[in-house]
């Protein structure tokens, strides 16, 4: 038997024992086709009634069966308290991670329910008819203003990764290459920075890590919004997901020729309205809000290690072209991930 047919037919019996283990017997299953780099594999589940569920099987040997039940275990809490999340689902064993033994390597399982509404991609980007983009943007800070509140009383029993656990120049220094020597020391400059910020428990907790329109849907009905993959969720500061909103938000202004018109509608009305809703839900520090750069720095950083990840896992090299305008904010201290000037 070739290679290939060895590993497809390992495929098959791998979802054949996952589609035991949550009874989906009677559900179509189509397969999402992942971005560059992906961990997971990712199946949308169909019943004859309609009705959706998300399965993922995890088989990148990357993160251990500790990391998956306290991502699921958060997601869980999180649901049962009134977030607007898709909840996991357990298996008929009851639990919300699945062990699978493949070629003597783990895989891990979990099915998760299918947010309601669409991504904002789906409707080429365009808002619900009749409500003002605000509104998104306030519901955007709503959402993850209750993740937080709901993460500053949370108290896990399995443990996510710590920020500094991940993030260190031991481990920046093995991912990036040599070469990129100049962007290194950019990053083991904003390290120490970050060492010296408060992590107190209003401060510095579990968060998203990864909100963005590809990770939530939007209920073209009322707007509410429905968010899940937390395969991210890592230990850090809330103001990371504030700032990760704010470089996913620049699309919204980018026709705008002139720098000082961009950098004014991300501050004052795009970002300020992310903070009503935000605000709406929990408090955040005015101490922190003011370091919002510096958090957004942060977010480079966490793009510049993830585009070496991904590129690894495929075996290839980085484009730099893929990361030149985080590059240059980093070693040449552009703030607000360059909005305000033409890079």
């Amino acid at each position: 038997m070739s290679r290939p047919q060895e590993l497809e037919d390992n495929k098959t019996n791998i979802l054949n024992q996952a589609k035991d283990l949550y009874e989906l017997s009677g559900y179509e299953l189509q397969a999402v086709s992942g971005h560059e780099g992906g961990r997971n594999e990712i199946y949308i589940c169909t019943a004859d009634d309609g009705r959706k569920c998300v399965l993922r099987i995890s088989a990148t040997g990357d993160r251990t069966e500790e990391e998956y039940l306290a991502e699921t275990e958060f997601v869980h809490y999180l649901a049962a308290n009134g977030a607007p999340v898709a909840d996991v689902i357990p298996s008929k064993n009851g639990r919300l991670v699945e062990r699978i033994v493949s070629e003597n390597e783990p895989v891990f399982v979990s099915l998760f329910e299918y947010a309601k509404g669409m991504l904002l991609s789906d409707n080429g980007y365009r808002y619900r008819e009749g409500a003002p983009l605000t509104e998104l943007f306030y519901n955007m800070g709503r959402t993850i203003g209750a993740i937080h509140r709901l993460s500053k009383g949370y108290r896990p029993e399995h443990r996510r990764t710590e920020y500094f656990d991940k993030y260190n120049m031991d481990y920046i220094s093995a991912v990036i290459p040599e070469e990129y020597a100049e962007l290194k020391g950019a990053i083991a400059e904003r390290l120490t920075e970050f060492a010296g910020l408060p992590k107190d428990s209003e401060s510095y907790g579990l968060v998203h890590f990864d909100f963005s329109d590809g990770n939530y849907h939007v209920d073209m009905d009322n707007g509410d919004i429905v968010t899940f993959d937390f395969d991210n969720c890592i230990n850090c500061w809330y103001m990371f997901d504030l700032a990760h909103l704010w470089t996913h938000g620049v699309g919204w202004c980018q026709w705008m020729p002139n720098g000082e018109d961009r950098l004014r509608y991300m501050k004052d009305v795009y970002f300020a309205t992310i903070l009503q809703g935000y605000r709406s839900e929990t408090s955040v520090s005015e101490e922190l809000l003011a370091k919002l750069p510096l958090f957004i720095d942060m977010v480079l950083i966490e793009g510049v290690v993830d585009e070496f990840e991904c590129a690894a896992r495929e075996g290839e090299d980085v484009d730099p072209e893929d990361i030149e305008d985080y590059v240059t904010c980093l070693a040449e201290h552009i703030p607000y991930a360059g909005i305000g000037v033409d890079l």
